[in-house]
């Protein structure tokens, strides 16, 4: 007797569920990540033949953009809800720090050794640079902040939980760029105007509007249209929030990511310190885990189909130095001054963690650019996203609760 495939489908998924479900506490002591996990579950079916699909994103293009879209707009709500500071210019001081300094030195390294190293054409090495510069709002939830009002809010968390909220959006304008370089038009000064004008300048501000105003609309709809949605409602309300800010912003032409975080921050200042945050943010943190599994498993199957094979030694190389150098090295830059320990400024530079944000880039910018063939270009990709799982889903834990322990000590003696 042979199984059915799709009964098969409904006994993996639900067993892969299962650990979504009990993972981050069943792991979160554990030299593993709930992502490795899940990649390595991937990897097994897909490589043992179980289901006869290949989830390679060079053949599902659109759907690898369209997926990876869906989950990162979840996280980016879940991560502004989780933020207890209120957004103000010395508050998010280590924010702007890493967006202004550490982002910019990123893109343009990642996009010399592109070309140096790599031998790309210049569009596709800024493509690379833009895709490999954010931080990945999905997978670092980690190293990120708790749930609204834990306490979990210090300066590292803080600072990678707001990075990652708002450094996605600012990757948008120099994916344009890769896609205007793409198109033959880096070099004219009406494409380049044009680009400032409408992918930088338009674009981030009415990402930036539309949000706020989605933000203080359902702030009002909840807290305070007739008593309050909160009495009737639950946390789907958060998932109808994310969905209307991203959908209204792109009818406008504006960066959809900008406007879901900061829709986000808008709503979670309506009432601070409400009960209901918590309910929103639980609600999409489970969603956002749904989906997350679905992808890395999906990535892990690509992985043993082949996304892999055009990657060469050198290839590898340069990616390790993309995630182990020019990453930690620009943000220890940025953070030059601040006042942050050198612990802290240590950490904040190399959890850079790499993941769906990136795939969600890669795939926008092919989908929407003559960039040629993209074997090398998704091989390195991945090579990068697989060594970012496996390298700070195994350190992250462990480093973050030596810093802990280091704080402990450190108030302890000054008490005493």
């Amino acid at each position: 007797m042979t199984a059915d495939p799709y009964i098969l489908f409904l006994l993996g998924l639900g067993l892969v569920i299962l650990l979504v479900s009990w993972g981050p506490k069943g792991l979160k002591r554990a030299p593993l990540s709930l992502a490795i996990a899940c990649v390595g579950i991937g990897w097994t079916v897909f490589g043992m033949g179980v289901l006869a699909f290949n989830p390679d994103p060079r053949t599902y293009d659109t759907i690898t953009e369209r997926l990876s879209e869906l989950v990162v707009i979840i996280a980016l709500m879940g991560a502004g809800l989780k933020l207890d500071r209120p957004l103000g210019w010395r508050a998010w001081t280590v924010t702007w720090r890493l967006l202004a300094i550490a982002m910019p030195l990123t893109i343009a390294a990642v996009a010399w050794l592109g070309v140096a190293g790599l031998g790309f054409s210049l569009p596709m090495a800024l493509l690379l640079g833009a895709a490999l510069a954010p931080t990945d709002p999905v997978l670092a939830s980690d190293v990120q902040t708790g749930p609204p009002r834990s306490g979990e809010n210090d300066e590292v968390r803080f600072g990678l939980t707001s990075e990652a909220g708002l450094n996605d959006a600012l990757a948008f304008p120099f994916v344009n760029l890769a896609i205007l370089a793409a198109a033959g038009g880096l070099f004219s000064l009406q494409g380049l105007g044009q680009w400032a004008l409408v992918d930088v300048l338009w674009k981030l501000g009415a990402g930036a509007a539309v949000g706020w105003l989605a933000g203080r609309f359902f702030g009002w709809l909840v807290f305070r249209f007739v008593g309050g949605l909160h009495r009737a409602a639950d946390g789907l309300v958060a998932l109808a929030a994310t969905l209307t800010a991203y959908a209204l912003t792109e009818l406008a032409h504006g960066y959809g990511f900008l406007a879901v975080f900061v829709c986000a921050l808008t709503l979670r200042g309506a009432e601070r310190d409400h009960d209901f945050h918590g309910e929103m943010h639980d609600f999409t943190d489970q969603i956002e885990r749904l989906l997350m599994m679905l992808l890395l498993v999906l990535f892990g199957g690509a992985l043993a189909n082949g996304l892999l094979d055009a990657l060469t030694w050198t290839d590898a190389a340069i990616g390790l130095v993309i995630l182990l150098i020019v990453r930690p090295v620009a943000g220890w830059l940025s953070l030059m001054g601040s006042p942050l320990d050198r612990r802290e400024r240590g950490l904040l530079a190399f959890l850079g963690i790499r993941g769906v944000g990136t795939v969600y880039y890669v795939a926008y910018g092919l989908n929407h650019g003559g960039f040629g063939v993209s074997e090398r270009l998704w091989a390195i990709t991945g090579f990068v996203i697989l060594a970012s799982i496996l390298i700070h889903g195994v350190t992250a834990t462990p480093l973050l609760e030596r810093l802990t322990r280091w704080r402990e000590r450190g108030a302890s003696t000054s008490g005493s």
